[in-house]
């Protein structure tokens, strides 16, 4: 029966038989950002600061079956490799008066590199925006958006989305209620 100590004493060799990086996940050659050479812990430890992300070194390793510091390297293996972009809050925007969910989605004049780049541009300085997502299908673009009501849609679509650049056409579907959002209860 192994220990923790023997887990982490052959993880520490696989680790450096990897190379210089230690077992660092390694960016693909491809382009697109994805990572290569992600094992099952560090797999584990993703998944575990997906849901608890203020855990510490200590509670990472106890769901993972590490020690603290072992656990501490990898998240900076990680960290370093780009798996972990941040850290934040997720924070409950009704208590911020936003009670209203937006979905909107664009049309574009055309989907050239400019455009495209103009428009995104642009979006990015909306506040209220919560997220972009270029899309395939019909439409070019979904943008999610959360506002205080009927009339705070009314203003952003007025002042920022009627304005942003390369826009054919705006379709909006208001939610009737958000369920859940990120992790499902």
């Amino acid at each position: 029966m192994s220990t923790k100590r023997d887990q982490e004493r052959n993880t520490a060799h696989n680790l450096s038989a990897a190379g210089p990086d230690r077992g660092a996940p390694a960016r693909a050659a491809n382009g697109l950002g994805a990572l290569d050479g992600l094992d099952e812990l560090d797999e584990a430890i993703l998944r575990h600061l997906e849901s608890h992300g203020r855990a510490t070194n200590f509670e990472v390793g106890e769901a993972v079956g590490l020690s603290a510091s072992a656990a501490s390297r990898r998240i900076q293996s990680l960290e370093s490799a780009g798996a972990i972009r941040g850290y934040r809050a997720l924070v409950d925007d009704r208590l911020l008066g936003k009670q209203m969910t937006v979905f909107i989605r664009v049309s574009l004049e055309r989907q050239s590199a400019a455009v495209l780049s103009a428009f995104e541009a642009a979006v990015r300085r909306c506040k209220d925006i919560a997220s972009c997502h270029l899309m395939a299908g019909h439409f070019d673009y979904m943008l999610v958006v959360r506002v205080s009501g009927i009339d705070d849609y009314g203003r952003l679509h007025q002042r920022e989305l009627s304005r942003l650049p390369g826009v054919t056409r705006l379709e909006t579907s208001f939610a009737l209620r958000d369920v859940f959002e990120g992790d499902q209860p």
